[in-house]
């Protein structure tokens, strides 16, 4: 019973950005909103103290292809901000385009979402408008730019390499 009290006290206090919510397991909320109502949303939660950022994740969803390889819907990153409180977790969902993968940083609400920042930035390509430090975390400086491990399109660094050095004899 607590849990459906606290998962129902969150999205209360984000109701007016929600776009789309789902219940994923008993102590689970999924809400989706705008890139432009993720500030306030997080701001609300951390002023009413409900719970705390445990982290920030990514997924890629890919373009949707007919057979013919001719692009149906262009594809996108999101960006999970979990937040839990005990054992109940609100992710707040935000989707940005591969063309313009922008989401302003929350880190003036959530100094400490920095490294999660950094690590998005990184495997994903996103970028995190006036987040405080952009230094790699965990790929070498070598790793090149524009290259997301954690992006579908990446299969292995080192048809990457070979790949490249292709095009420069070329």
């Amino acid at each position: 019973m607590e849990t459906i009290k606290f998962l129902e006290s969150g999205k209360l206090i984000l109701e007016k950005w929600i776009e789309r919510s789902q219940t994923t397991e008993e102590n689970r909320l999924d809400i989706w909103i705008s890139t432009a109502n993720l500030k306030p949303a997080v701001q609300s939660l951390v002023e009413i103290r409900w719970g705390y950022l445990i982290t920030i994740t990514g997924l890629d969803i890919p373009p949707v292809r007919d057979q013919d390889n001719n692009e149906l819907q262009p594809g996108q990153l999101e960006a999970l901000y979990h937040f839990a409180n005990d054992a109940d977790i609100i992710t707040i969902r935000v989707k940005v385009p591969y063309s313009k993968p922008q989401i302003d940083s929350i880190c003036e609400i959530i100094p400490s979402a920095t490294i999660y920042e950094r690590e998005v930035i990184e495997l994903f390509g996103f970028d995190l408008l006036n987040t405080p430090n952009t230094e790699k975390l965990i790929l070498p400086d070598s790793w090149p730019e524009g290259v997301y491990p954690l992006r579908k399109s990446f299969t292995n660094l080192q048809d990457l390499v070979t790949s490249n050095k292709e095009q420069s004899n070329d």
